[in-house]
């Protein structure tokens, strides 16, 4: 398996951000950061890991829900003068 230096890592962030943009990049960088997690308790067999507890799914929308309205009232924001 290759060796991933720090100069590719920077490459393929840059790319990222050119295709995904900055807005969507977090959300990307979520959901990918949740599937590793959820892949690694499979393969762990370790249940609390495994991503179907449902006080993480509850959280998670809260979380949702609070972006959602900062950025709501970040355009209502941005069109008053």
């Amino acid at each position: 398996m290759p060796n991933i230096g720090p100069l590719e890592i920077i490459i393929v962030l840059i790319i990222a951000l050119i295709v995904l943009g900055p807005k969507r990049l977090p959300d990307f960088g979520r959901s990918v950061g949740k599937g590793l997690r959820e892949f690694k308790g499979a393969i762990s067999g370790d249940s609390t890991r495994g991503g179907g507890d449902e006080e993480d799914h509850e959280r998670e929308r809260e979380l949702e829900e609070r972006e959602r309205s900062l950025e709501e009232r970040e355009r209502e924001l941005a069109r008053q003068p």
